[in-house]
């Protein structure tokens, strides 16, 4: 059985409410290039960038999912690495789907609650809204909290970065959780945080001042990796699309240290 990028794109849509979802305007969420012919081989990276691509058709990867597309910059002239990447996906043959807070705010496949799985934790409060939708998750626990950034940091060494940690004091517990993957650190999230009565905050980068403001509001943020907190849904995305399509596919990494 021959699929189309389109039939698949359409699965996603579907799948992901891909329209349903407030998001960015760079994102441009959903098929950002087509291509010709059928699928042979799903790909899941994070970017769309040039050594992701190049890995992609070293491992004959002809569907590209991934969390950061094409276009986040907004309009730009199609010259240098813009024009690289544009230029092997088309002749290569290569087609991209994009989904970025849609993938974030899945409840089985999204990136947040499948971290907060991997660090022992379970999701039940939805979190960091934007634009009225929850795209994010929290919890209850009771674990120390310098155990949870030991779990962090393996989570971030495995895909080639470092987890940090604001100031916590010896023996500190953790007993409600946040998590909000990528640049989850910001004003908004710190105050969602606030009111939710949260004590730990797990994000994968975040500006300087969260760190400053954290302690005085008896918060602490964990800071495990923006790329490696966000491998997560693409590869559980690209899983299901090979079950549910008979299709094989492969992680492309492409680790950013960030």
């Amino acid at each position: 059985m021959t699929v189309q990028a389109l039939e698949i794109a359409r699965y996603l849509d579907d799948l992901l409410r891909t329209t349903a979802i407030p998001d960015y305007p760079g994102a441009l969420n959903g098929l950002q290039i087509e291509h010709e012919g059928s699928v042979r081989r799903i790909g899941a990276a994070v970017d769309v960038s040039l050594r992701a691509i190049e890995e992609a058709i070293r491992r004959d990867v002809n569907f590209l999912v991934v969390h950061h597309g094409m276009f986040w910059g907004g309009s730009r002239p199609l010259t240098g690495p813009s024009f690289q990447r544009l230029r092997l996906l088309v002749t290569r043959g290569i087609a991209v789907y994009a989904s970025h807070l849609p993938l974030d705010a899945h409840p089985t496949m999204g990136n947040n609650v499948l971290l907060a799985r991997e660090l022992g934790l379970v999701p039940s409060i939805p979190f960091a809204h934007f634009q009225g939708v929850a795209v994010a998750t929290a919890g209850e626990t009771d674990v120390q909290t310098g155990e949870l950034v030991a779990r962090a940091q393996r989570v971030a060494r495995e895909f080639g970065g470092t987890a940090r940690a604001s100031a916590a004091g010896p023996g500190r517990r953790t007993r409600r959780w946040a998590i909000c993957t990528g640049a989850g650190a910001s004003s908004d999230t710190l105050r969602e945080a606030h009111d939710l009565g949260v004590d730990t905050l797990i994000v994968g980068e975040g500006p300087h001042h969260t760190a400053v403001e954290a302690p005085e509001s008896g918060l602490v943020i964990i800071y495990a990796g923006h790329y490696a907190t966000e491998t997560f849904g693409v590869r559980a995305i690209a899983g299901h699309l090979s079950k549910h399509f008979s299709l094989p596919w492969e992680f492309i990494p492409a680790p950013t240290g960030l």
